[in-house]
């Protein structure tokens, strides 16, 4: 959505200040893997203090399983309520990595062909200025490599609240640009790919996509704080923090319930700190695809000169501490979560309650992302 299911986007992929709650974490001498409780706590204090959002939120688990919360700043700006521990946030594109497996899974069943065009499975429904679903393929669809321009940033974000999108409304705001670069040229973040995508899996299956993620992801990983929102449902159900949007005169407004239908496959699913740590480890465990499609998933192009590189909806960013992680991260009004895993099970996810107009704040939050996964 204008959204952003990331509008700095994927590529790495504001506000009074609000006092810090402690965290929950305790030094364990035994557990050296553990990131200090202090450093973690001290990156959201300051997400909180000096960037100005309203809260935040962390889990962070190391490589022997152990597991740590951490909040800062308010879950309510009126009313000053803490915020709750691993509490219920949108999770806005991290929904991109649930639709990429569904697809991958399909794969493995043979049902569909990561390298048959678009128009094999949704016959001409992709035509435009350039625009041609003959010339591109799903993979180009999972890796953001088709050329297809991006709706998010062509819808209004203050009318989100009430407005219903059906798929296809969002097709057809992206249809009317023009192709952004020929199929497979390079990288190019579109939302875009994935309302195909999640098209696809309905034609295949000739079922909803949010019942598919269900019944392939959600319950057999045991995420029983996820879930994709029904029609017309703009709440968030469990304990969670308030979600706020900066509006023309740059206050902090509740954005809270909104109808998401605009994420739809692209970043419409709410989650928790922990059922993300647990479904991206889970996934690069192997516990989700077979091998064939993982090592599918996992080969990458260069995102520009950013050092990260995109797979089939899943990024892999470098540490600075050496090594790699592979996640997603998402924005939608009112939440930015960003986070992954590595390779020997380290694992975090940290929430903010509003998407900080100022990508620097980003990378900050980046930036404790690092420290929670290198120290």
């Amino acid at each position: 959505m204008a959204l952003s299911l990331s509008a700095a986007t994927a590529v790495a992929l504001g506000v009074l200040a609000a006092p810090a709650a402690s965290g929950t974490g305790r030094p364990d001498p035994a557990r050296p893997d553990l990131v200090r409780p202090n450093l973690v706590q001290q990156g959201l204090d300051a997400l909180v203090r000096t960037d100005g959002v309203p809260a935040a939120l962390a889990t962070v688990r190391g490589r022997d399983g152990g597991v740590r919360h951490y909040t800062a700043g308010v879950a309510d700006l009126a009313t000053g309520a803490r915020v709750p521990v691993d509490g219920q946030v949108r999770i806005g594109s991290n929904t991109k990595t649930f639709t990429a497996v569904v697809v991958l899974q399909l794969v493995g069943e043979g049902k569909v062909d990561l390298d048959a065009p678009v128009d094999t499975y949704l016959p001409g429904l992709v035509r435009g200025d350039g625009i041609d679903g003959r010339r591109i393929t799903v993979r180009q669809l999972l890796q953001h490599t088709s050329g297809l321009p991006d709706y998010e940033g062509l819808i209004d974000e203050a009318s989100l609240r009430d407005r219903y999108f059906e798929p296809r409304d969002l097709l057809d705001v992206a249809l009317r640009q023009k192709q952004q670069f020929a199929p497979g040229e390079r990288f190019g973040y579109s939302s875009t790919g994935y309302v195909l995508a999640g098209l696809i899996v309905q034609r295949v299956t000739g079922r909803p996509l949010a019942e598919e993620i269900d019944r392939r992801v959600v319950r057999p990983l045991g995420l029983r704080h996820t879930y994709f929102p029904a029609v017309g449902d703009r709440t968030i159900r469990e304990p969670h923090p308030k979600g706020y949007r900066k509006d023309t005169a740059g206050s902090l407004r509740d954005f809270t319930e909104l109808d998401p239908s605009a994420g739809w496959a692209a970043g419409q699913m709410i989650s928790t700190d922990s059922d993300l740590n647990r479904f991206f480890s889970e996934l690069l465990a192997g516990h989700l695809l077979p091998p064939a499609q993982l090592a599918q998933m996992r080969t990458t192009v260069p995102v520009g000169t950013t050092g990260m590189a995109s797979g089939l909806g899943i990024f892999r960013r470098p540490l600075s501490c050496g090594g790699v992680y592979w996640g997603h991260g998402g924005d939608i009004p009112g939440y930015e979560t960003r986070g992954g895993v590595t390779e020997d099970g380290r694992a975090v996810t940290i929430a903010v309650t509003t998407v900080p107009a100022d990508y620097e704040v980003t990378r900050r939050l980046e930036g404790v992302v690092d420290t929670a996964l290198c120290r």
